[in-house]
């Protein structure tokens, strides 16, 4: 029989507020042991990374010796393809996502490359998170905008809104499908680049009293094109395409070519391996979107609960695994919080749900992909809250 759960406006907003606070004084503030727990986090990434390349100078050599046949090459190739694919996320969702968010800076004696202000900025960018995105540009959109719009029209990520020139479409269903794959495995580049630096533009056209824009800049011939080109995607493509695949040239060419196409793979697989964990956090047919602000910081609350689903959880590799993303609902609540905090409020947030008779989603991240799918394609819809 299916559970039924509180409505919207039934909820007692204040007491939530007061429960989910109670939350953060139990679990206390961060300590040493957060820090390090982070430390192994990025660790693992590197290890990862390392390893993925390690195995493309092993496949190249095999090679080049004439000790390999093709399909063992291939399974060496991917399974080096898949190593750097997760260590590139890695970066991003276990170490960059919390640093951004300021989840250590209040870690006693804590580096100052590990605090918001110190992480990424200026030249550092290339040594702590080389990637397509502009840090400052991912912080504003994604910190700022998303937390704190979540479900709403001002949300930068809201899936069913930004797809409704493909669900509106007259394409036929299998043509759709096949855009959100392929969008899957190009969507840092293709989206998230653009796309943050367009929030970050507008934030200043508000400032200036301009209107805004609600279109991406690719082309290199306009002002955010050429800062999109010039300070990311090719910093980040030389060198990932470029640079990287010529540190093998004592090998040979072969391995020079080598390296490029088990990169162009890494890539790809990080796309994916990203799209699965993130886009399906806010987005399926039991997630709800609202038509205004929230009114209170009880209400707020009650949003990221309502407009958030968890993966599985457990063990820290599982969790690895995830990018930490798989507890968005305990993230959505207190998102300046160490990962590791919330492994250990994640029991106490579902009792105050179950207190609050309010529904705590958290499913197969598989599933959760196949129903955000069905809402890119127009076979699904986000849920409404009458009058919000």
């Amino acid at each position: 029989m299916t559970q039924k759960y509180a409505n919207y406006q039934d909820i007692d907003k204040e007491q939530l507020q007061i429960d989910i606070e109670k939350i953060k004084e139990t679990i206390g503030a961060p300590t040493e042991e957060d820090f390090q727990h982070l430390l192994k986090l990025q660790s693992w990434g590197r290890a990862s990374t390392i390893v993925g390349f390690l195995l493309i100078i092993l496949v190249s050599y095999l090679e080049v010796t004439h000790a390999i046949s093709s399909l063992e090459f291939w399974s060496i190739a991917v399974l080096a393809a898949t190593l750097i694919g997760i260590g590139n996320v890695s970066r991003w969702a276990n170490t960059t996502h919390p640093i951004l968010h300021g989840a250590y800076d209040k870690v006693p004696n804590i580096p100052y490359k590990y605090t918001k202000a110190g992480y990424a900025r200026g030249v550092n960018r290339y040594f702590h998170w080389l990637d397509w995105i502009k840090p400052e540009a991912w912080e504003y959109e994604h910190n700022i905008m998303h937390h704190y719009h979540l479900g709403e029209v001002d949300d930068p990520d809201n899936v069913e809104q930004n797809l409704q020139w493909l669900i509106q479409s007259k394409a036929p269903m299998w043509l759709r499908y096949l855009f959100v794959y392929l969008f899957a495995g190009t969507w840092k580049f293709t989206y998230y680049a653009p796309n943050t630096l367009r929030i970050l533009e507008n934030k200043e056209r508000r400032k200036r009293k301009e209107e805004e824009t609600f279109h991406y800049e690719f082309s290199p011939f306009t002002q955010n094109g050429l800062e999109l080109w010039k300070n990311f995607y090719l910093p980040y493509g030389i060198v990932k395409f470029v640079i990287l695949p010529l540190l093998f040239f004592p090998l040979g060419m072969e391995a020079i070519l080598n390296a490029f196409i088990i990169l162009v793979m890494a890539e790809f697989i990080a796309n994916i391996h990203s799209f699965l964990v993130i886009v399906p956090n806010h987005s399926a047919e039991d997630i709800y979107m609202f038509n205004e602000p929230h009114k209170s910081q009880g209400e707020f609350y009650l949003r990221q609960i309502m407009g958030s689903v968890n993966y599985n959880t457990g063990s820290d590799l599982i969790d690895f695994a995830h990018g930490w993303l798989n507890y968005q609902v305990e993230h959505h609540l207190f998102p300046n919080l160490p990962l590791s905090q919330y492994q250990k409020m994640q029991p106490i947030v579902k009792e105050v749900c179950k207190k609050h008779n309010l529904e705590y989603r958290q499913e197969s991240v598989f599933k959760r992909a196949y129903m955000t799918i069905e809402l890119m394609v127009g076979n699904a819809k986000l849920l409404r809250v009458d009058g919000i």
